[in-house]
C-alpha cells in the first residue's frame, strides 16, 4: 500500500502536493511522530477515518468503547511515554464526551491533542444534527483550541497544536475541523512549529533569584522540599536527587510527584497532602525554609492556607508564572524549567548534614508505622484490607510496576502503600479526581510503556463508570492487570459520612453485579478473592500472567484511610485515627 508520505518522497522537485484536508490531517500526525491514536468514529469525522484505513501501516488507531475512554487512554499514554497523546471524535456528543478527560488533562498538565469533527461550515449556528459549539465549551479547559473551517489552515494549525500541547507547562489542545474542510483540497506542505509570537512557554531564568534561593537554603536550619509533577515533566529527576543529596534536605512529594524520587531513598519522607504521610505534613509547620519544586500548592496539600508554613521562608521553583503567589506567598520565586533552574542552583548550594532535623522525621515516621502502616499491612482483623492488597502487589512487582489508580480510597491506599523505583510509575487523576479514569488510562499506559508491568487499582464504584473499556482490552489484547478493591461502598464518600455526618450513609451503598462473570464475558481471565489465605497466590498468578487479568478482592466494608487532614484544618492537625 503506497501512502502519500511515499509520494511526497518521490516528488522531490515539488515543495507541495495536492491532497484533501482529511489526508492532510493524517500527514500532519505522521510528521509529528504520532503512531498511536485513540478514538471513536462518527459522521463528521468520517473523512479522516477513511484516510486512517489507508494508513494502517503507519498509524495504529485504537477503537475505545466511549470517547471518555479515548481521552483517558491518551492521557495514560502521554504520562508514561512523555509524548503527546492523541484522541479523536466526531461532533456533538462525541466531542462533549471528551470534555471530562480534557479538563483532567488541563489540571494535571498532560499533553494531549484532541481532533473533533464538526458539521459543514455552512451549517454552523443552525442547530444542525450533532452540531455543538465545542470550541466555546472547551475554552476554559484547554491550553488552546481552534476551529478549522478552511482546508488551507490544517497544516499550520495542527503544527501549532502539537507545539503548544508539549511546550512549557504541557496541556490539552482541541482542534475542531468542519466536514467541508476535510473534503476540500490544498497544496500540502508541513512545517513543524518552533515558536509563536507572544507565546513564551519557558520564562527567562533570573540568576539573581537563583542566588537568593541558594542563600535562603544555605542559611536554613530546618529546610524541607516538596516536589511535584513538574520534576517529572521536565525530566529533572537527576537534578532533584543531586540537589537533595548535596544539601541533605528531607523531601516529600505531591500525589503526582510520586516516583520522581525512589520511594526507598533515604531523603524521601513520603507524600504530603490530605492522606499523605504523618511526618512531612506535621513538620511542614516546623521547617524554616520550604522549597517547592514543580508543584502548585493545591488545597489538598496545604490544608488551611491561613496556617500553612507561616514560620518558613518560601522558595518556589516553577515554569508557570501564574502559579507564583497564587495560593502561597513566596519569598523567592525562580521561574523556568526545573531541570535548568536546579542545575544552576546546585553549584551555589553548600554541602550539608541535617542529622537532628532528619531525626524528627524518623521519630514521626515510627509513630505512623506503629499506629497506621503496620496494622494495615499485617491486619489481625478477619476482613482483608486495601493496604495489605497493595503491599502484596508491590512485593510481587518489586516496586517496578506502573500503578494506575482510580479515585477514592483505592487511590490513596495505592499512593501510600506502593513503592516506586523509577520515574513515571504513577498515573492517576490528581487535580480533577475523575472516577473511571483508571481502566482506560491503564490501557494507554501499557501501550506507552509496553515493556513495563501496568496494574490498574480501582474501586467497585469507579470500575463501573468505564467498565465498557473491557471491550477495548478484548479487541487490542492489551495485557493490563486490573485489581478491583470491592467494599460495596463509595468508600471515600462513606468515610466522610462516617466521620462528619454521623454515619448517615446516604446513597453510598453499592449493590454490585458479579464482576467475574462480566469480565470473563470479555475473554479476560478473572478471579475473586475473599480470604486472606488465597490472596498472595492470586496476586502472584495475576502478575505472572502474560495476558490481561482481573482480580477482585473483597475488602472490609468500613475500612478508612488514615492519616487524614480534615477539610479546613491545618497540616499539623493531621489525624491518625
Amino acid at each position: 500500500m503506497e501512502t502519500m508520505t511515499k509520494e511526497i518522497q518521490k516528488v522531490k522537485e515539488k515543495k507541495t502536493i495536492k491532497m484533501t484536508g482529511a489526508k492532510a490531517i493524517v500527514e500532519c500526525l505522521i510528521a509529528e511522530g504520532v503512531d498511536l491514536i485513540y478514538g471513536y468514529p462518527g459522521g463528521t469525522i468520517m473523512p479522516v477515518y477513511d484516510e486512517f484505513y489507508k494508513y494502517q501501516d503507519q498509524l495504529h488507531h485504537v477503537l475505545t468503547r466511549h470517547e471518555q475512554g479515548a481521552i483517558h487512554a491518551a492521557q495514560g499514554y502521554a504520562r508514561v511515554s512523555g509524548k503527546v497523546g492523541v484522541a479523536i471524535a466526531t461532533s456533538g456528543p462525541g466531542a462533549t464526551n471528551l470534555i471530562t478527560g480534557i479538563t483532567d488533562a488541563q489540571i494535571d498538565s498532560t499533553p494531549v491533542v484532541c481532533i473533533t469533527g464538526q458539521v459543514g461550515s455552512h451549517l454552523l449556528g443552525s442547530d444542525a444534527f450533532q452540531e455543538t459549539d465545542i470550541v466555546s465549551i472547551s475554552t476554559p479547559v484547554t491550553k488552546w483550541n481552534y476551529q478549522i473551517t478552511k482546508t488551507s489552515e490544517i497544516p499550520e494549525v495542527l503544527a501549532k497544536a502539537f507545539y503548544i500541547a508539549r511546550s512549557g507547562r504541557p496541556g490539552p489542545v482541541l482542534i475542531d475541523v468542519t466536514k467541508d474542510a476535510q473534503f476540500g483540497e490544498l497544496d500540502f506542505e508541513y512545517k513543524k512549529c518552533e515558536k509563536i509570537r507572544s507565546y513564551k512557554p519557558i520564562p527567562e531564568m533570573n540568576m539573581d533569584e537563583v542566588k537568593a534561593a541558594a542563600d535562603l537554603i544555605n542559611n536554613a536550619k530546618k529546610p524541607f522540599v516538596v516536589f511535584g509533577q513538574g520534576v517529572i515533566l521536565a525530566n529533572a529527576e537527576k537534578e532533584l536527587k543531586d540537589f537533595l543529596e548535596k544539601a541533605d534536605i528531607p523531601a516529600a512529594s505531591t500525589l503526582l510527584g510520586l516516583s520522581a524520587l525512589p520511594t526507598d531513598h533515604n531523603l524521601n519522607m513520603g507524600m504530603v497532602g490530605m492522606h499523605g504521610h504523618y511526618a512531612p505534613n506535621v513538620l511542614t509547620n516546623d521547617c524554616d525554609a520550604l522549597i517547592a519544586i514543580g508543584m502548585r500548592f493545591d488545597d489538598r496539600v496545604t490544608g488551611n492556607l491561613e496556617t500553612y508554613a507561616k514560620q518558613a521562608k518560601i522558595i518556589h521553583f516553577d515554569i508557570d508564572p501564574s502559579e507564583i503567589d497564587k495560593n502561597v506567598k513566596t519569598d523567592v520565586a525562580v521561574l523556568g524549567t526545573v531541570k535548568e533552574t536546579l542545575a544552576e542552583l546546585i553549584p551555589f548550594i553548600h554541602s550539608n548534614k541535617n542529622k537532628e532535623w532528619h531525626q524528627e522525621f524518623i521519630d514521626l515516621r515510627k509513630v505512623e508505622h506503629d499506629q497506621i502502616i503496620h496494622p494495615e499491612i499485617n491486619p489481625t482483623k478477619e476482613k482483608l484490607t486495601m493496604g495489605e492488597v497493595i503491599n502484596l502487589i508491590n512485593k510481587e512487582t518489586k516496586g517496578e510496576a506502573i500503578i494506575v489508580s482510580d479515585v477514592g480510597q483505592n487511590q490513596m491506599f495505592a499512593s501510600r502503600y506502593a513503592n516506586f523505583k523509577q520515574s513515571k510509575s504513577v498515573v492517576t487523576s490528581g487535580g480533577l479526581g475523575t472516577m473511571g479514569f483508571s481502566l482506560p488510562a491503564s490501557i494507554g499506559a501499557k501501550m506507552g510503556a509496553p515493556e513495563r508491568e501496568v496494574v490498574a487499582i480501582i474501586g467497585d464504584g469507579g470500575f463501573q463508570m468505564t467498565i465498557q473499556e473491557l471491550g477495548t482490552i478484548l479487541q487490542t489484547k492489551a495485557p493490563v492487570k486490573i485489581v478491583v478493591l470491592n467494599n460495596e461502598f463509595l468508600g471515600m464518600v462513606r468515610q466522610w459520612q462516617e466521620m462528619f455526618f454521623d454515619r448517615r450513609y446516604a446513597s453510598t451503598v453499592m449493590t454490585n453485579p458479579d464482576f467475574v462473570k462480566i469480565v470473563e464475558g470479555y475473554g479476560i481471565e478473572a478471579k475473586r478473592v475473599t480470604k486472606r489465605e488465597d490472596l498472595a497466590g492470586a496476586v502472584s498468578k495475576m502478575i505472572s500472567s502474560k495476558d490481561a487479568y482481573f482480580l477482585e478482592v473483597v475488602v472490609e466494608k468500613e475500612g478508612n484511610v488514615f492519616p487524614m487532614i480534615p477539610t479546613g484544618a491545618t497540616v499539623s492537625d493531621i489525624r491518625l485515627k
